[in-house]
């Protein structure tokens, strides 16, 4: 009774919403809707590298590690563009509601499992609802929400999606799973029913991203290998913007694809005017030989080594190695 009495008290009290905005292209669209409420802008890529549960001190070092290393980013713009943002979010007293926009993809569900639990670290009392990529009634496709119109991004957001404290609960515990070292443990949350249309199709494209059994490879580097064995690819740029296009569940930038592709070398040649598989390329993608030894370093995704795993594709599961 206390707690309904001071859920009803802080409600009354407070009438201010937040908008946590995966990107900066999303960002600049939603301003001309001219909501209420403040916004702030989630700027990372935690599908990739090292994480911690935690959004604290820690994981803020071993973000800038990462980012430094693999895609230069220096500690001084991650300092101005991500943890000034998370300051602004710590200072959840001053909102009663959070508005989650991100996308259907495991690049943006990622990134909002780590906004949800923050946000849930930081406060009981918050309405959460969350506007997301999908069709509505009305609209002639899918369209990511970045390429949406101003009028079509208002419907959306008038049909955001309400979050219980089950789906809550729901994307913690998957964003405490991603970031222990035992990824085994996210496979039963495929299965989990919540009201994230998208998050068991994510989970279910993380668990396939670790290394086939047979191969060595993950799914998204097989798909790259079918695209060069299927399409007459001229260049590496070719390349690029088919793996993008096709991607799937993934969401990665160009970027991300282009490190993907780099170390994918080996498995395909490049002429004058194509781009062919190499003899390791139809040896990987007919499942002929394992490259697992070749292939192996010490990435992480979340807090798990991307090859202490392998991918079963018969009984989809992950072994421990």
């Amino acid at each position: 009774m206390e707690d309904d009495l001071a859920r009803f008290l802080y409600v009354k009290m407070k009438s201010k919403t937040l908008h946590i905005v995966n990107g900066d292209s999303l960002a600049e669209q939603m301003q001309e809707l001219d909501l209420p409420g403040e916004l702030i802008i989630w700027r990372e890529l935690l599908c990739e590298g090292p994480t911690s549960k935690e959004i604290d001190s820690n994981f803020f070092r071993l973000r800038k590690k990462f980012l430094l290393k693999t895609y230069n980013i220096s500690a001084e713009n991650y300092e101005e563009r991500f943890i000034a943002e998370i300051k602004i979010l710590k200072k959840l007293k001053d909102y009663d509601k959070v508005v989650l926009w991100f996308e259907f993809d495991l690049f943006c569900h990622l990134n909002m499992l780590a906004a949800i639990s923050l946000l849930a670290e930081k406060h009981d009392y918050l309405d959460v609802s969350l506007v997301c990529s999908k069709k509505l009634k009305g609209e002639k496709e899918f369209q990511p929400l970045s390429q949406l119109n101003s009028k079509e991004l208002e419907n959306h957001y008038k049909n955001r999606i309400p979050l219980n404290q089950e789906d809550i609960e729901a994307a913690v515990l998957i964003w405490e799973l991603y970031c222990g070292d035992n990824p085994l443990k996210l496979k039963p949350q495929i299965k989990v029913n919540t009201n994230f249309e998208y998050l068991s199709s994510c989970v279910r494209a993380h668990i396939e991203r670790f290394p086939n059994s047979i191969t060595g490879i993950n799914s998204l580097e097989k798909n790259v290998l079918k695209l060069i064995e299927k399409h007459d690819i001229k260049n590496i740029n070719h390349l690029l913007g088919y793996a993008l296009q096709y991607q799937g569940y993934y969401g990665y930038s160009d970027n991300q694809m282009q490190r993907l592709l780099d170390k994918l070398s080996i498995f395909y040649e490049t002429t004058e005017n194509k781009i062919v598989l190499s003899e390791k390329g139809h040896l990987a993608l007919d499942g002929k030989k394992n490259f697992y030894r070749e292939l192996k370093n010490e990435e992480y995704f979340g807090g798990a080594k991307m090859y202490d795993f392998l991918y079963e594709s018969e009984s989809h599961r992950l072994l421990k190695l």
